[in-house]
């Protein structure tokens, strides 16, 4: 199996695991070691005072591209801090793409850049993440040949 292809898997697992990104209605779109690409459209119920998508949705979106990137060599790993920068508003109807890209690994800490942006591409929110590996892995190697898994 390649590493692109177990990233993949893994993201796929982190996915099925989770009880937020399937009712966000998250879709993965494309992981690779190292990277990850997401998706979410926005619904009425996921926007502010303001009407526009709550920051807090977009740094779910962008914090959930963060994990599959930063996961994907199959070594479980945790965020150890993140910061956002909102840039523009974005409404319901709109689709988000997060996508996740390493900036860097020494040892059990990375670095992790998000960029938001509507499927027009543009830019919503900046997002950065310093992840830390805990040791073990998400799929064992029992599953690892299994499509689900």
């Amino acid at each position: 199996m390649t590493d692109d292809i177990l990233a993949r898997r893994v993201a796929e697992r982190l996915l099925e695991l989770e009880g937020t990104a399937p009712v966000w209605g998250i879709v993965l779109e494309e992981a690779r070691v190292g990277y990850a690409r997401l998706a979410m459209t926005i619904r009425p119920d996921m926007t502010n005072g303001h009407g526009s998508i709550h920051g807090g949705m977009i740094f779910a979106l962008a914090d959930t591209a963060f994990a599959y990137a930063c996961n994907s060599r199959n070594v479980s790993t945790v965020a150890q801090g993140a910061s956002i920068l909102f840039l523009a508003p974005a409404h319901p109807g709109e689709e988000l793409i997060a996508e996740a890209t390493e900036q860097a690994v020494a040892g059990r800490s990375g670095a992790y850049s998000v960029a938001i942006r509507t499927r027009d591409g543009r830019a919503i929110a900046q997002f950065q993440g310093h992840s830390r590996a805990i040791g073990g892995q998400v799929i064992d190697d029992e599953h690892q040949g299994d499509s689900h898994g």
